[in-house]
């Protein structure tokens, strides 16, 4: 579990919320209508997926330190 957690989830949950922030802030930059359809949305998301990387980023000290 803690190599899955290691070389998968934990790169792939921080590229996502990596994707996601930069396009927030290309909607922002682009402004009009499509800024005011996805903005909030797109920061929405990226809370999301950062929370989802935090809690793995959790689970991995949990599970690393659990055997001392």
């Amino acid at each position: 579990m803690t190599g899955v957690l290691l070389y998968a989830l934990i790169p792939l949950a921080l590229l996502v919320t990596l994707g996601f922030l930069f396009a927030g802030i290309y909607s922002l930059a682009k402004g009009g209508d499509f800024a005011a359809k996805n903005s909030n949305k797109l920061m929405r998301a990226r809370v999301t997926a950062q929370a989802i990387a935090v809690a793995l980023l959790m689970l991995l000290v949990y599970l690393l330190t659990r055997g001392n």
